[in-house]
């Protein structure tokens, strides 16, 4: 297929794109940073530019004569939307109102959405499915739970497929060590914890060690941005094939607590990675973890790789000295 892919160059993206050129899929990228040559991405057409542009992103459509979107592009940081409401909600509903605009005003058809489980909130009960109510606790997860909620009348009006894949904390990096997240621009556990093991960083800040949980710190649902990849191949097929419109969960259902995630870092790591205890982050939930059975049961979609995989491929691309 042609695909679009927006946000291309970014964390998920940017591992998704290579797993598109590496099926023999045709790609561009949109995105508002340069391309990341170097990366084994070169084979995608990259075109730096704003998704709140209508008319660039429908001539991409119609001049690759696209035939699915993958759309990422997005601010993405709970504790920034905490900050800064009006710059997520222009971004992200916005900005993918211009997408969903261009694709009505083209033949493109199909599309694949990144979504989160920060849309739950901190939910009643684990594991989460897709069954459970919504309730974002920050700007971020309320600027996707929007989307989600206008993607049903782009169906009704102009006939658009999509899936929603709404996955938990995307973390790792590919297996060979030349492409991960991003170094200037990480900030989740996992790269924090890379960062502060290689003496690049100040301590990393332990949020919160009063949660009711067994060792008071946040439990996650970690999932490596591979198997992540991997799912977004799948829901564009599937919904090449005329699959209904769905909301799916992508999660391992095996939940981590924070201080089990640091204790990964210093085994896979074989250093004493600092930490500082503080309290608790506004807009962070306390529990959460996945039941994705329904992306086993539509896309045959299983996570391939656990914890251990995550953080020492997190530890090889992070040592490895590759940037960007």
């Amino acid at each position: 297929m042609n695909v679009l892919v927006t946000g291309g160059a970014g964390y998920i993206g940017s591992h998704t794109v290579r797993a598109l050129l590496d099926h023999g899929h045709s790609v561009v990228v949109l995105d508002e940073r340069p391309s990341r040559a170097g990366a084994t991405l070169e084979a995608a057409h990259w075109v730096q530019g704003d998704i709140a542009d209508t008319t660039l992103v429908r001539r991409l459509l119609v001049d690759h004569a696209v035939d699915g979107v993958i759309h990422f592009a997005a601010y993405k940081s709970v504790a920034g939307s905490m900050r800064e409401p009006e710059r997520y909600f222009r971004n992200n509903v916005a900005g993918t109102i211009s997408v969903l605009e261009a694709m009505a005003l083209s033949s493109t058809r199909s599309l694949v959405f990144s979504s989160t489980c920060a849309v739950y909130g901190t939910p009643e009960r684990c594991p989460v499915d897709e069954s459970t109510p919504i309730h974002p606790e920050s700007p971020y997860g309320a600027s996707k739970a929007l989307i989600e909620q206008m993607l049903p009348w782009f169906s009704t009006i102009h006939r658009l497929r999509w899936v929603s894949l709404r996955y938990f904390n995307a973390a790792g990096a590919s297996l060979d060590a030349k492409l991960g997240e991003d170094w200037d621009e990480s900030t989740m556990l996992i790269p924090a914890l890379m960062k502060a093991a290689l003496g690049r960083r100040e301590p990393v800040d332990i949020f919160g060690t009063d949660y009711p949980t067994p060792d008071g710190t946040a439990i996650r649902d970690f999932v490596h941005v591979l198997d992540l990849a991997e799912a977004h191949l799948q829901a564009l097929e599937y919904v090449a094939r005329d699959g209904e419109s769905r909301v799916l969960n992508l999660g391992t259902g095996t939940g981590s607590s924070v201080l089990e995630v640091l204790e990964m870092a210093r085994r896979v790591t074989g250093r004493e990675v600092p930490v500082t205890f503080v309290g608790r982050r506004a807009g962070d939930a306390a529990v959460i973890w996945a039941d994705a059975t329904r992306a086993r049961e539509l896309l045959g979609w299983r996570p391939r790789y656990g914890l251990t995989e995550i953080v020492d491929s997190a530890w090889r691309w992070h040592s490895s000295g590759v940037q960007g």
